[in-house]
């Protein structure tokens, strides 16, 4: 019986196998994004700017935030709830300055002149503006999933027991920080 029950363990939870197969559709959408961007980066009429240097401030966050939600796995296999909760209030926060520096980064373009939309725009900064964005609603959804979760983990129905909400939520964070990376990567140097 026990032989059971650790193959039991061993199984990935359908959830996972949902998240992969979701995460597979954007790994797709973004290689479809950069290879249409290198294509127009041709093109005679391509703008060459520099991202702002708050770009780089916001990959610092999103790494710094790929730590705590990693402690915050750790500490609910511990069974340690008042760390595992703070460490995922504080990945949700940190997720929060992630969308407000890359806004602030849109904004510093603008005022520079780099139009992202609109008649004033160039298909440099637009593509720019359509990868980031999608980008930052990915991880505005992680936030909303984060926030979600940590509400749950304060309430009183907690179950510390259950740990597939945040190991759910650390693979999709972990996946939009090594996404974040190559796009600024890309951004940054293909760019």
């Amino acid at each position: 019986m026990s032989t059971d029950i650790q193959l039991e363990k061993k199984k990935n939870h359908p959830y996972q196998f949902y998240l992969w197969g979701g995460l597979g559709s954007i790994v797709m959408m973004f290689a479809g994004l950069t290879s249409a961007y290198i294509v127009k980066k041709s093109q005679a009429n391509w703008l060459e700017f520099e991202l702002p240097n708050i770009f780089m401030v916001s990959t610092a966050v999103i790494l710094l935030s790929s730590f705590t939600i990693q402690m915050a796995v750790k500490k609910c296999n511990e069974k340690n709830e008042n760390q595992y909760r703070g460490f995922l209030a504080v990945t949700a926060i940190l997720g929060v300055l992630f969308i407000i520096l890359q806004v602030q980064g849109f904004m510093t373009l603008e005022v520079n002149g780099i139009a992202l939309t609109g008649a004033r725009s160039n298909s440099a900064g637009s593509f720019l503006f359509v990868i980031t964005g999608l980008h930052l609603l990915h991880v505005l959804g992680g936030v909303f999933a984060l926030i979600w979760i940590s509400l749950k983990a304060f309430s009183a129905k907690n179950d510390i027991n259950n740990g597939l909400p945040v190991k759910l939520i650390s693979n999709y964070w972990h996946f939009v920080d090594i996404l974040w990376v190559y796009l600024f990567v890309f951004l940054h140097w293909v760019g």
